[in-house]
């Protein structure tokens, strides 16, 4: 059977049980039998059906929200560990550096292949990921790609210190641009291509150095206090 540790602090809802056997084939499954053994642990753990945001979930050493959430699969001998952040104490933001590394390369290679096919609704087609990713929505077609290939064991998460947001600004910039190259694409103006040989080069040098320019940009509005741009470096953050 699967098993969940328990941290200290909750022990005391499971009997003072360290470690607890429960079945599910996915983590959410095994948090409800979890919850069906001891009860009171439910309003510690969930709020209106979701993990409350202190609560973070491991399997083996992967933070599920990297993963599939709750939705992650798990095996017969699966080791899953319970660990709230200290309330009241710093709340680290973190985020899948892989995550972003794979919606930049698919950026790419897709850009690419637009241009050599001269296929102006790919350009659409990824400006349209772009911004459904920059919305942070749950079913934006690079994240539904990349948890594929995390399910598929192609890839495994890297979780980095860092701000989220500006990540995500910057995907709406690049949807911006690959918005404005379809449409002149798509009204016959090769021209279309220069605002996407911008996000193809901007791709690259995040994708290869790690320079964000859509995260720069963000962090200047945030320093001169523009609203929205609420988010400031993490090595900023008190």
């Amino acid at each position: 059977m699967a098993s969940i540790k328990i941290p200290t602090p909750l022990r005391a809802y499971t009997d003072n049980q360290a470690e607890v056997a429960v079945n599910g084939a996915t983590v959410g499954q095994a948090l409800q039998h979890l919850i069906a053994q001891y009860a009171d642990l439910e309003t510690h753990l969930f709020q209106d059906g979701k993990l409350r945001s202190f609560v973070n979930v491991y399997l083996g050493d992967e933070d599920i929200r990297f993963l599939s959430g709750l939705d992650t699969v798990i095996g017969e001998d699966a080791k899953l560990r319970i660990i709230p952040t200290i309330a009241g104490g710093n709340d680290t933001p973190r985020l899948d550096a892989h995550a972003l590394k794979f919606g930049n390369g698919a950026t790419i290679v897709l850009l690419l292949l637009a241009f050599v096919l001269n296929a102006p609704l790919l350009v659409a087609f990824v400006a349209l990921t772009q911004l459904l990713g920059g919305l942070n929505l749950p079913f934006a077609p690079y994240r539904l790609a990349y948890q594929a290939a995390l399910r598929a064991q192609l890839l495994r998460p890297k979780v980095v210190v860092d701000n989220a947001e500006p990540h995500r600004f910057a995907m709406l910039v690049g949807a911006g641009f690959n918005g404005v190259g379809a449409g002149l694409l798509l009204a016959g103006a090769e021209a279309g291509w220069l605002p996407v040989a911008v996000v193809v080069v901007l791709a690259n040098l995040n994708f290869w150095l790690n320079f964000c320019l859509g995260c720069w940009m963000y962090y200047q509005l945030n320093r001169l206090g523009v609203p929205f741009f609420r988010v400031s470096p993490v090595q900023e953050q008190s």
